[in-house]
């Protein structure tokens, strides 16, 4: 007889970047299952307070927003913290925020590559570091939000690319380091949701084109697989799930 699903009714799931886009469909996705969510932003106050609210008018006392910039250590210290102290535990830690943009080796900056770096790989090691004591009370989760390019480089996007790459290779470190308390996966999607700018309509054609499903996904995709690891897989840790219609077996990128 198989065993049962994890149930995630009451527990404590904190989002990261989770005003907007794929980190919204994530928080929404698990406080359906029964979830309290701290949804985290840094900028997009309006975009965070608007998803609570939608939440709050579901459940009552099941959201809250919680502003930081995780470009500071201490912020990333804190935040975990905070989350306890709101909600009185934490389960789950979902490492979505992430800044991407193109970084052609020629005009990298040191700017630029602090940026990348900190949002895809500084901020969810230090997240993960403040959060493990309670995970680890809690049985919980850490799910690193990565992408195929840290599986396979990115053409114009080496720093981005090797953030995330280090991401994957954090994720089975910590997988290792902080088991058996806190399993640790990651998510790698491909073309969910396109960034908001530097992908015309021919190169998306072309992207598509190369994956084995010939379609796109939707946030709702990388959502499923995200809960999956918390629900469904109580004897998985370390392992990335790429969520990319078969990009990987696909082709070549651009």
């Amino acid at each position: 007889m198989p065993a049962p699903a994890i149930p995630l009714t009451d527990k404590v799931v904190l989002v990261t970047g989770a005003a907007r886009r794929v980190g919204a469909v994530i928080a929404a996705a698990f406080h359906a299952e029964g979830a309290r969510i701290a949804v985290h932003y840094r900028s997009s106050r309006m975009d965070a307070e608007a998803l609570v609210a939608r939440l709050e008018a579901a459940r009552p006392g099941s959201a809250q927003a919680f502003a930081a910039d995780l470009a500071d250590a201490e912020a990333c210290e804190r935040l975990p913290a905070a989350v306890v102290r709101a909600f009185g535990r934490l389960d789950v830690l979902v490492n979505n925020a992430s800044t991407f943009y193109a970084t052609p080796v020629g005009s990298i900056t040191p700017d630029e590559f602090d940026d990348l770096v900190g949002s895809n790989l500084r901020a969810p090691l230090f997240l993960a570091q403040a959060a493990a004591p309670e995970l680890a009370r809690r049985a919980g989760l850490i799910l690193n939000i990565a992408d195929i390019h840290g599986l396979r480089p990115l053409r114009r996007h080496a720093v981005y690319s090797a953030a995330k790459a280090a991401l994957v290779m954090l994720t089975r470190s910590l997988a290792r380091e902080l088991g058996p308390a806190i399993r640790v996966n990651a998510v790698a999607p491909g073309s969910v949701l396109w960034p908001e700018q530097g992908v015309d309509d021919a190169l998306r054609e072309r992207i598509v084109a190369r994956t084995a499903l010939k379609r796109t996904g939707t946030p709702e995709d990388v959502a499923r697989a995200a809960l999956f690891f918390a629900k469904d897989a109580p004897f998985v840790t370390g392992e990335v799930l790429a969520v990319d219609g078969g990009r990987l077996a696909g082709g070549e990128d651009r």
